[in-house]
């Protein structure tokens, strides 16, 4: 059993606080996403999970051990890192192998781990090859299938893909999944890009400022941010937000045009909704398009309703034009609100 529990873990450097008290918990086998910008906390969390660094207060816990007083080599962990850290010299499956050997382990038992982690990352026709003749794609399926070889309870990944171009990044994210999936390992990833986050995680916890803002499934993170915050940063292009002001009885004016909306609440809050979740209609806000912007599959069109910036997702066949007035008519059931005082969402 490798559930990972963070109870309430800080962290300081001086005056700084890199963490706040994060309490979390991931699941045995669990894929757990760290996403958030850079300074958010997400690589010092993973440095304090891995034993790299020490919380200034908390505890960290995997299965029924406490491992925040353990070095690394003691918590069962493996890590890759965004640098692939393999070594030139060394062939494939030596470098695969060099973690079993410092555990000196039988000649075979680590021919067995190294071929199994090899067909596993598709590398088996390079174990002879010499890592510095490898591509950069090559060289990170290594530092993976040596991390895996090691059977460890949890693996630690800091931004593992962020070096490889985009087609080399959307292959190894469909094999990371698989693999990890097929290896039954708890795994934490760093990163700062939300289409890995969307599309490897199990759960995503979005970081900011050093707290954890919201913690759950893609689907949830994308369709009900927790805070205003999450739904700028998770979509691209992210939330449109307007402000509202209350009419009474569930009603909210927004941009001229009346909604329904939460019944309880301050008297002003923010009105909130995807640009895909906006279409054409007779009826709904005014918007005088600014730029537009063709993607293929779809045009992208940014607006200006009422002095605010608002993009809507339209389809590529329509060719509006700039200075063109726009009414865009938003899906009741996909409007979000937040309060502008606490930035959390309002039910």
């Amino acid at each position: 059993m490798a559930e990972i529990r963070i109870k309430g873990v800080a962290k300081s450097f001086g005056s700084f606080t890199a963490l706040h008290s994060v309490d979390m918990t991931i699941r045995d086998r669990e894929f757990m996403v760290l996403l958030g910008a850079s300074g958010c906390g997400k690589t010092t969390l993973l440095r304090i999970i891995a034993g790299l660094e020490t919380p200034s207060q908390g505890e960290v816990w995997i299965g029924d051990r406490r491992v925040d007083h353990l070095p690394p080599r003691d918590r069962g962990i493996a890590m890759v890192f965004q640098n692939y850290a393999v070594f030139p010299h060394l062939t494939v499956f030596e470098n695969i192998a060099f973690g079993l050997r410092m555990k000196k382990l039988p000649q075979a038992e680590v021919d067995r781990r190294v071929n199994r982690t090899a067909e596993l990352m598709h590398i088996e026709q390079l174990l002879a090859r010499y890592s510095g003749e490898l591509s950069g794609g090559q060289r990170q399926r290594v530092a993976v299938a040596r991390a895996l070889a090691m059977e460890p309870d949890v693996i630690l990944m800091d931004e593992p893909l962020s070096n490889l171009d985009a087609l080399l990044r959307l292959e190894m994210r469909a094999e990371l999944k698989g693999v990890l999936a097929e290896s039954k390992t708890t795994t934490i990833y760093v990163t700062h890009d939300q289409v890995e986050a969307m599309s490897l995680a199990d759960r995503i916890a979005v970081m900011n400022g050093g707290y954890i803002v919201q913690a759950d499934d893609p689907v949830q993170v994308y369709r009900n941010p927790a805070a205003r915050f999450v739904g700028s940063f998770i979509g691209n292009p992210p939330m449109n937000f307007l402000p509202a002001e209350r009419l009474g009885d569930g009603r909210w004016r927004v941009a001229g045009q009346e909604f329904a909306g939460p019944r309880a609440g301050p008297a002003r809050i923010d009105f909130a909704i995807r640009p895909e979740d906006l279409g054409l209609a007779d009826a709904g806000l005014r918007a005088r398009v600014r730029v537009v912007e063709p993607l293929g599959a779809h045009t992208l069109v940014t607006t200006d309703v009422d002095g605010h910036l608002v993009r809507a997702v339209i389809d590529s066949t329509l060719t509006p034009q700039p200075g063109e007035v726009l009414t865009l008519a938003p899906i009741p059931d996909r409007i979000r609100w937040f309060d502008p005082e606490t930035s959390a969402a309002i039910p």
